[in-house]
């Protein structure tokens, strides 16, 4: 038996059936508990595929420096393969998300610059701030810019999570339904439950407070790590069947409810994620099968009130 590193536990990870917050004549509900990662969440998967894509081609030399703009969840996954891999990482963040997340990412070794946010809110203006500074922070001999909003490998980083729902559900997937923030990981792994059954009905997920993806204005809200207040760059519309809006109010309420409910501890995106699905399980009924993403865990949000009492 080989015994490999870190990185060899990226993925793989657990599916499980919700059933106390789960309608009667509802469908299945199944969450795929990707928090169950080295860093506790599906970011991972990607932060691995950009890196790996950029060495192959030489955009990422030993020594070098990797530069990203992020929520926080992303850069916890960069730190992890660049601690891995020997590289430096520079982050740009703001106040706007959780302390946890900036001390995991010092823990892991990255260097963070911080971009204010108005009052912690959430915006188009915030997060476009933040990758115009890590643009110019990239310009630095040996840097290299991952730029995660148009990097196509992080979309190939989620091929293996559909495949892993499509294995672990025996093909029975009626219904995917996630959050978009960089839209990379809906796309990536629905393609590949689409590989294997045309007619899966893909929902993607966003804030109802910035739901720009329906056609709405973009706004403020505090669902950590969704809603850029713009269209992603690969965002795809003809690749989703429908946007589900959810609040951030109804996000963290059912993250409440899935920590005391079901022993599934997670994060607002996750809250967001289930309230979708509860919705799409209502209308098709229990026949069917829907399935969604538990992001990361809750851990990551103690600080933010979340979880206060």
């Amino acid at each position: 038996m080989s015994i490999g590193n870190i990185l060899d536990a990226i993925g793989n990870t657990p599916l499980v059936q919700l059933r106390a917050v789960v309608p009667p004549r509802s469908a299945r509900v199944l969450a795929k508990l990707e928090f169950a990662n080295p860093t506790g969440s599906m970011k991972d998967r990607m932060a691995r595929a950009v890196i790996e894509s950029a060495e192959a081609d030489g955009r990422l030399r030993p020594g070098g420096t990797v530069v990203e703009y992020t929520a926080g969840t992303t850069g916890i996954s960069l730190a992890l393969v660049c601690a891995a891999k020997g590289y430096g990482l520079r982050i740009v963040f703001s106040d706007a998300f959780s302390d946890e997340k900036r001390h995991a990412m010092e823990a892991l070794g990255a260097r963070i610059t911080d971009v204010p946010s108005d009052g912690g809110q959430i915006t188009e203006a915030l997060i476009k701030r933040m990758i115009e500074t890590s643009r110019k922070i990239s310009e630095q001999p040996g840097h290299w810019w991952c730029d995660q909003l148009t990097n196509h490998a992080a979309v190939t980083g989620y091929y293996p999570l559909g495949e892993e729902i499509w294995q672990q559900t025996g093909g029975r997937v009626d219904a995917f339904v996630h959050a978009v923030g960089t839209a990379h990981s809906i796309h990536g792994a629905g393609s590949r439950l689409r590989a294997h059954k045309a007619g899966v009905h893909i929902a993607a997920v966003e804030p109802a407070e910035s739901a720009v993806l329906s056609g709405g204005a973009s706004g403020a809200h505090k669902i950590e790590g969704i809603g850029l207040g713009f269209l992603p760059p690969l965002w795809d519309r003809s690749q989703v069947d429908e946007v589900i809006a959810v609040s951030t109010d109804e996000a963290k309420a059912m993250a409440r409810r899935l920590a005391r409910e079901e022993g599934v501890f997670a994060g607002t995106s996750s809250g967001a994620n289930v309230v979708a699905a509860l919705r799409l399980a209502e209308r098709l009924g229990p026949d069917a099968t829907v399935v969604t993403i538990i992001v990361d865990s809750g851990f990551r949000y103690l600080s933010t009130g979340l979880y206060a009492q």
